[in-house]
């Protein structure tokens, strides 16, 4: 018998807990019923009190279709869920059994982190996840979130935000595809075209990341930060706006539009305040001109200063290009302000058929035209010149200095323990005439169509002039001449060629190498 009395009370527990809660009135001012327009329902009429699953609700007027545990209130609508979670609304339809609720009418519902505003909004309590479709507005401690359609997963505090999202805060306006916003931690995660529009700066990605609190940002896919004057793109960008620091991985391009410069490499910083940059790893500066652009590549590359007084560092194995001159040097430092570039350790240039080298070498400018205004080498100066047939012309003593006129040297002054040794040939028939080999403390070249046309000696010479035949090959070199051709970048390619660059071989292909035989047998 008492098995029996068990069993029964095991099973009527076991139905209890398997029905729903049913949603319960608590207080009306007046309750009625109409079977006519509401069948099997209870209306309650005047400071509703309603018990929810756990919630309770406030109105001024509710219907409640009991058999069906279904309910409909309207009126001045606050629900309450424990807590955390107060929404008010014109209208509220909630289902007992699938715990479902639709609120339409100047929805605002507000947790311990933020507020959100609709005009219809969907709560699924099981999931304890909200819906909105037709636009709603989200505002935290930090930021004013809007989106066209969203979720809002109360648990996780996480806005899934869809649809032509805008994020607006003191400092910057974001606009969105679809992003994943915290409330509580103020962090989102991008996806899709995104822009980040601040005071000083503008920002572009596709995908990224946000910590919108600590103004921290990393962004991953097409992106590009973009200042008054420059523009930062690299497959991986870090953005701190409190610090006015970027940072950028692989593939960057850091564009200098006031002073026509390009930096790239595969890491970067940039200090906004200071408006400086370093560039290192493959790290090359593309300085545009007028007629053509110069490459400058270094181990590491450092930019400071504002535009009108900026100063270029490039560190080790530094070289750099342009077609009609070309360099090598440990380390460099060039002004922008005064057009003064200096070379440094074992520096060397080289135009079209010539090579300068020396202890120390200084390149000047015009920071208004671009052109070349004067050279100065000092200690061990060393002028050397392709022949137009055969051999060198070699100029050497302690310090050389140099004018230019339209980018190409007319006059060279050499002052102190100077040398020469110059091939001299008939104009008419360039047959080679002599050999002459002068010492002179101080004398000062022309020339003219960038080959040497006159050297004037200044204080009294000594030299002598040798035939041809009569000058050994040994002795045809001045002291501690170096031909340096094997370290001249060719191309801006060249430039990242470390030590001696070897001749590029050609490979020709079968049709090629057929053209070429029918050309020799005709």
């Amino acid at each position: 018998m008492n098995k029996t009395i068990l069993f029964i009370f095991l099973i009527a527990t076991s139905l209890c807990y398997g029905q729903e809660k049913q949603i319960a009135i608590k207080h009306a001012d007046f309750l009625e019923t109409d079977e006519e327009n509401y069948p099997d329902a209870t209306i309650a009429l005047g400071n509703v009190f309603i018990e929810v699953d756990g919630a309770t609700l406030k109105c001024k007027k509710a219907i409640l279709y009991n058999a069906n545990n279904y309910l409909q209130a309207l009126g001045k609508v606050i629900l309450n869920q424990g807590d955390t979670i107060i929404q008010t609304s014109k209208y509220i339809e909630y289902d007992g059994k699938t715990k479902q609720s639709l609120s339409w009418g100047d929805v605002v519902l507000k947790d311990q982190s933020m507020t959100l505003k609709t005009d219809t909004l969907q709560f699924d309590r099981v999931s304890q996840q909200l819906y909105y479709r037709h636009h709603a507005t989200i505002e935290d401690d930090t930021n004013v979130l809007e989106s066209e359609t969203g979720n809002y997963f109360l648990n996780e505090k996480k806005f899934q935000a869809e649809t032509d999202v805008i994020i607006t805060n003191p400092e910057y306006v974001l606009k969105s595809k679809h992003l994943d916003y915290f409330t509580d931690t103020g962090k989102a995660y991008l996806y899709g075209k995104t822009t980040i529009k601040g005071k000083e700066s503008f920002i572009y990605c596709e995908k990224g990341f946000y910590d919108t609190k600590a103004d921290v940002s990393h962004f991953t896919k097409n992106a590009y930060i973009l200042y008054k004057d420059r523009r930062i793109d690299g497959d991986s960008l870090y953005y701190d706006r409190k610090r006015a620091f970027a940072s950028a991985t692989r593939n960057i391009i850091m564009t200098d539009t006031i002073n026509n410069t390009v930096l790239r490499g595969n890491y970067a910083e940039y200090f906004r305040e200071k408006d400086s940059a370093f560039v290192v790893k493959r790290a090359v500066a593309i300085s545009k001109t007028e007629k053509d652009s110069i490459y400058i590549h270094g181990d590491t590359l450092l930019f400071t200063g504002k535009p009108d007084k900026r100063i270029v560092r490039a560190y080790h194995n530094v070289k750099f290009f342009k077609p009609d001159m070309s360099g090598k040097c440990d380390s460099l430092h060039s002004n922008q302000a005064t057009g003064l570039l200096k070379m440094f350790k074992k520096p060397v240039l080289w135009t079209e058929n010539g090579q300068i080298t020396g202890k120390l070498i200084h390149l000047l400018s015009n920071p208004k035209t671009e052109k070349l205004d004067s050279l100065k080498v000092l200690e061990d100066a060393f002028l050397i010149q392709k022949d137009t047939i055969e051999g060198f012309n070699q100029i050497k003593g302690r310090d050389m200095y140099a004018k230019f006129e339209n980018n190409e040297i007319k006059t060279v002054d050499f002052v102190g323990n100077g040398e020469t040794l110059t091939y001299l040939r008939d104009d008419e028939t360039t047959e080679l005439m002599a050999i002459a080999i002068t010492t002179c403390s101080k004398f000062h070249i022309k020339f003219k169509n960038k080959e040497i046309k006159e050297i004037r000696y200044l204080i009294k010479e000594d030299g002598k002039t040798y035939p041809p035949s009569k000058l050994p090959e040994n002795i045809r070199k001045l002291k501690n001449f170096i031909w340096r051709e094997n370290e001249r970048p060719k191309t801006k390619e060249d430039i990242f060629i470390k030590g001696i660059i070897k001749n590029k071989e050609v490979k020709l292909s079968k049709k090629s190498i057929k053209k070429k035989q029918k050309v020799i047998e005709k």
